[in-house]
């Protein structure tokens, strides 16, 4: 039979405590207490919908501050999910006006009622809907057929739906043509950046268009746009041998007494990322079953550009590796080949992109190269330029042309061509020198000879 909430006894409220992962009694009792009071506002209206949640909310913001009171809806907020769950309820009402709004979280519709006017803030926060403008179908279309080719295609449908709103919050003229739709857009922002976005929406455009129609003439790139907003990109450091050093003695010595393996997880990113170039994703992603230490490889699977790649690494590279994997085997690791490599004891195992960068950043802060606060100074991806900056500067200095080398480069990195690899190349003294040095003994002796035979 079907629960139906609310319900005399509340034994759905106490069902649903004990289910919670909650460690203390005052825990329990908070929740308790919390629900029991949505329920007695509950039983006085006919149906769960907008009136009872504004009801709590004002009983609720007698006794309560208002920072409390929204961390209390929290708490509504699971019930509510799991009242919907098990059928107990035909509709969440939050969920409901978050879905009016168009929007994803159910924060900003619990201020928009706790608010003195929750009639206007809620107006204020509707969002138009996705592709809901005179284009919206025509772009809907596209995005869904790249992706049933294979294609990923994330960053252009954000693209187009700031278009789409764009659009939607300011109407042109009765038929007015895509290139004065898209003006409009470029003249809402003079940056750089939006010039550029300009650039690629324009682009994304034609493509739609001689998807439609092959008779559609190919549109010609204009390249200065992304020239001008690469002025205002982030220059990246490269880490010199001594930075390194540094940063692998502070992640040896990261202070992590609840999770012992942490400090040596950190050390062995570093070494990853900085000998063997590897994204902070590829590094999330690593499972234990990638790492054949008797060939001495690590095996990247479908990452950047739907590519898997089998690396050779340095003998000191899998020394370093099997001392991290004994260690983990130690501190109780799963030894399933599909457990992440860097492994630890909450949710699946797998550290996050998002969480291997905040630790990483923290040893660079730590080692003296970064701020402590702001998002300022070197970050963990230059590591991964350091990697191919070093890899030339070897080259170099064993009398190698690193021309000849630099599509093998690229396909260490998981590049698609050189053309990516060339934005790692930073050009700082050491390389400006060798380079000199290799144009005087090859390049300066043939200039010699034609201002010899000239007449």
């Amino acid at each position: 039979m079907t629960p139906r909430w609310p319900d005399p006894d509340r034994a759905i409220i106490g069902r649903h405590v004990a289910s919670l992962d909650l460690r203390g009694m005052k825990s329990r009792a908070c929740y308790r207490q919390v629900l029991h009071g949505f329920q007695e506002v509950a039983e006085r209206y006919d149906a769960l919908g907008q009136e009872v949640l504004l009801a709590w909310l004002r009983e609720s913001s007698v006794r309560r501050a208002p920072s409390t009171l929204l961390h209390r809806t929290r708490i509504v907020d699971r019930f509510l999910e799991h009242l919907l769950e098990i059928g107990a309820v035909q509709r969440n009402p939050v969920v409901a006006l978050r879905d009016e709004c168009n929007i994803k979280q159910c924060m900003p519709i619990w201020r928009a009622l706790a608010s003195r006017g929750p009639g206007q803030a809620l107006a204020e926060l509707r969002q138009p809907r996705p592709f809901g403008s005179m284009l919206g179908e025509m772009m809907a279309e596209h995005v869904a057929m790249m992706r049933r080719r294979g294609y990923k295609y994330t960053s252009q449908p954000l693209l187009l739906l700031r278009f789409d709103r764009f659009l939607q919050l300011h109407r042109g003229p009765e038929g007015e043509p895509l290139s004065a739709m898209i003006d409009r857009w470029a003249a809402t922002n003079v940056t750089r950046h939006h010039t550029e976005e300009c650039e690629k929406l324009k682009r994304v455009f034609a493509k739609i268009l001689r998807h439609r129609d092959p008779s559609v003439p190919v549109r010609r790139p204009d390249p200065r746009p992304r020239k001008e907003a690469a002025k205002q990109w982030r220059k990246p450091h490269i880490y010199s041998p001594a930075d390194v050093r540094r940063m692998l003695e502070v992640a040896r010595t990261y202070p992590s007494p609840r999770v012992p393996l942490r400090p040596l997880s950190m050390y062995t990113m570093l070494i990853l990322a900085y000998c063997a170039g590897l994204r902070r994703g590829e590094l999330a992603r690593l499972d234990l079953g990638d790492v054949d230490l008797q060939d001495g490889t690590i095996t990247i699977r479908q990452t950047k550009f739907f590519e898997t790649r089998i690396l050779p690494l340095p003998d000191s590279v899998v020394v370093e590796l099997r001392g991290y994997i004994d260690a983990r085997r130690r501190a109780g690791g799963s030894q399933d080949t599909r457990s992440g490599l860097f492994w630890h004891e909450r949710g699946d195992g797998h550290y996050t992109p998002e969480m291997i960068t905040w630790l990483l950043a923290d040893v660079i802060r730590r080692a003296g190269l970064k701020p402590l606060r702001g998002q300022t100074g070197p970050r963990v991806h230059d590591l991964r330029h350091s990697m191919v900056v070093d890899r030339i500067l070897e080259w170099y200095r064993t009398d190698i042309n690193p021309q000849d080398r630099l599509p093998f480069l690229a396909t260490y990195l998981g590049h698609r061509d050189i053309n990516s690899t060339l934005v790692y190349i930073t050009v700082t003294q050491e390389p400006l020198y060798y380079a000199n040095e290799r144009f005087r003994a090859v390049g300066a002796p043939c200039l010699s000879q034609g201002q010899e035979v000239r007449p």
